[in-house]
């Protein structure tokens, strides 16, 4: 299982939200690409990119930023701020590996079939969960949905991976949403990267032996615990490794 550490940018600052919540921002650098380097330096081979003023507002504003951390040796997600087969042409031209779409799975289905049929294997999905519905535009807003129905679409369309995020935990340092992570890998047919509330050595432990008893968990995002030194990425690393 692999440990994707999370670089969220916004106003050019690597920042963390907690449960999403635009206000509740916290600055941890000015240099994205400095912090993306020191975690390649520590073993990272994936990072997790989400252009927060895009996810807010609809636009994508940091492509050249993306692409100077594209271009790190690491194999690079994004999100935030895709809403049409342009935006990702656009992305894709920086050397990114997967585009992350969240929002149009609720807004636009027919962009994400389009999308997972025009770029195969690069189209990530970002299911955003906030007390049983989706949570879209920025975890902004909810809309109820069929989650077998869904990942059965999204499969069918040929969406590559799936990011489960529980939005609760996100940026709490509480813990995954175990259970959850436990029911969506039962009736997820694609590989599943769990984000939100890893805070612990133990956490990472936790998921890679869901993953070796069958669930489809193949990573897991990693960022406040980081930021806030509770864990560091070598130890979380080495942890999924054993």
């Amino acid at each position: 299982m692999l440990v994707i550490p999370a670089v969220d940018l916004r106003g050019g600052n690597v920042v963390r939200l907690s449960q999403g919540q635009a206000e509740a921002q916290t600055v941890y650098a000015q240099d994205p690409v400095s912090v993306a380097e020191k975690f390649k330096r520590q073993g990272a081979r994936r990072l997790h990119v989400v252009d927060l003023d895009g996810a807010f507002t609809g636009k994508q504003t940091c492509l050249q930023l993306i692409g100077q951390l594209a271009q790190l040796g690491m194999d690079v997600e994004v999100g935030g701020g895709i809403r049409n087969l342009e935006s990702l042409r656009l992305l894709f031209d920086q050397e990114v590996r997967w585009a992350i779409l969240g929002t149009a799975v609720a807004r636009d289905p027919e962009f994400v079939r389009r999308a997972a049929q025009s770029f195969p294997g690069r189209i990530i999905v970002g299911l955003d969960l906030k007390n049983g519905e989706l949570a879209i535009g920025g975890w902004q807003k909810t809309v109820p949905t069929d989650l077998p129905k869904l990942l059965a679409e999204l499969a069918a369309w040929g969406v590559a991976q799936i990011i489960y995020t529980e939005v609760s935990r996100d940026g709490m340092l509480s813990g995954p949403c175990f259970q959850g992570l436990e029911e969506m890998g039962r009736i997820c047919p694609l590989p599943l990267i769990a984000s939100g509330g890893v805070s612990s050595v133990e956490d990472l432990r936790r998921l890679a032996s869901m993953e070796q008893a069958g669930l489809p968990i193949v990573g897991a995002i990693v960022g406040k615990a980081l930021y806030d030194g509770k864990l560091a990425l070598p130890e979380a690393i080495a942890a999924c490794e054993e």
